[in-house]
């Protein structure tokens, strides 16, 4: 919890402080203002455990939130081919641990610095500051983009280049941020979400992968 640690530790130190030099009302205050403080935090930053579907062709949601937009896109960086895109938006209240979308390979990380455009728009996924993670199994890839808004200044993911990664697993976190892409290959997935859907990172089925299971 790297907020709320040094809130509630300085708090309760001005509080000390406070009530040594007998300002009773103002260290009732801070003392009340630090314990809510430190609650809103903790529950901004609450990490559930999540229970991935067994579907062996499902894609799931990266993170908890409402779809913005399921739409085609030419990605040229990665997926080198026209690609499905499925954009989520985390409000204040949602759970901001990201989690894996597919099983496979970490090929590769990246950070884009950008602008600070308001996340639910469209040009937010192209102009905003982001981080990268490719991924890529014996059926597919997928690239997922943690993006920054206006409140949200930073995203933070745990992935490494070459690690293998289990779908549903954590992926990293969003710190008062606010919107996660996910981009497919069109021909290898067939997308079951709409928008204005509430999907929950880990659990949602949000695609499914064309094609039998080898």
């Amino acid at each position: 919890m790297p907020f709320v640690i040094p809130l509630f530790a300085g708090g309760i130190a001005l509080v000390i402080v406070l009530l040594i030099i007998g300002s009773w009302n103002a260290a009732c205050f801070v003392g009340g203002a630090t314990i809510l403080l430190s609650a809103i935090l903790l529950a901004f930053f609450r990490d559930p455990d999540r229970l991935s579907p067994r579907e062996e062709n499902a894609v799931v949601a990266g993170a908890d939130g409402v779809v913005m937009e399921v739409c085609e896109e030419d990605e040229e960086r990665y997926l080198k081919t026209q690609s499905i895109r499925v954009s989520v938006f985390l409000s204040l209240w949602d759970v901001h641990v990201t989690r894996y979308p597919v099983s496979g390979t970490v090929r590769e990380v990246g950070y884009l610095p950008g602008k600070a455009v308001p996340a639910f728009k469209t040009e937010s996924s192209q102009v905003n500051r982001r981080s990268t993670i490719f991924i890529q199994n014996e059926r597919t890839a997928c690239l997922v983009k943690q993006i920054v808004g206006l409140v949200a200044r930073r995203a933070v993911h745990w992935a490494e280049t070459g690690q293998q990664v289990e779908r549903g697993s954590r992926m990293g976190m969003m710190k008062f941020g606010s919107r996660l892409d996910i981009l497919m290959p069109a021909a290898d997935v067939t997308v079951v979400v709409r928008r204005g859907q509430r999907v929950r990172a880990g659990e949602t089925v949000i695609a499914r992968l064309n094609g039998a299971v080898s």
